[in-house]
């Protein structure tokens, strides 16, 4: 359904598009700008040369367009956390689904992880939909502190490895 691929510095107006509008209202709430899609891209490329690796993001592509960005990062040598960002025109088609299945595949395979979380903003339920279909259980809250101080409670999500 959606192919994922790595960044390249060509992709930032692409994520200037997918970081605004509706998409930005549970991050960080405001638009991303291209000299700063082109710095969180080498930001990424650069993330992607270190050894031992902790983080990889990939382009969501559908139909050959970049429509989101998701992420991989190793919080310990066994645990990870996910996000995901995707274009709100692009919304409700099982996009976000299918990469953090491809993504948690790889979490689980190629990164030797055992366990992966993830979180989501209490008033974006859909993203919340989005990690149930992709195998995760929800594990309760954390609180995470808004831009403008306020303390939201964020719901916490995980899925363990489960060996056979």
């Amino acid at each position: 359904m959606v192919i994922l691929r790595a960044l390249t510095l060509d992709d930032a107006p692409a994520l200037t598009r997918i970081y605004s509008g509706a998409s930005v209202r549970y991050t960080t709430g405001c638009p991303l700008p291209l000299n700063l899609a082109e710095e969180k891209i080498r930001s990424a490329l650069a993330r992607a040369a270190e050894t031992p690796r902790a983080q990889w993001s990939w382009g969501i592509l559908a139909a050959d367009e970049m429509i989101g960005l998701i992420a991989l990062r190793r919080r310990s040598p066994v645990m990870g956390t996910i996000s995901y960002i995707l274009r709100e025109d692009t919304w409700g088609n099982g996009y976000a689904t299918d990469a953090a299945q491809q993504v948690v595949a790889f979490a689980f395979t190629t990164a030797g992880l055992d366990r992966v979380e993830a979180m989501h903003h209490p008033a974006n339920p859909g993203s919340g939909r989005v990690l149930a279909k992709a195998g995760f259980t929800r594990t309760g809250t954390t609180d995470q502190a808004a831009a403008d101080g306020a303390v939201v409670p964020y719901e916490t999500y995980a899925l363990q490895h489960r060996t056979n």
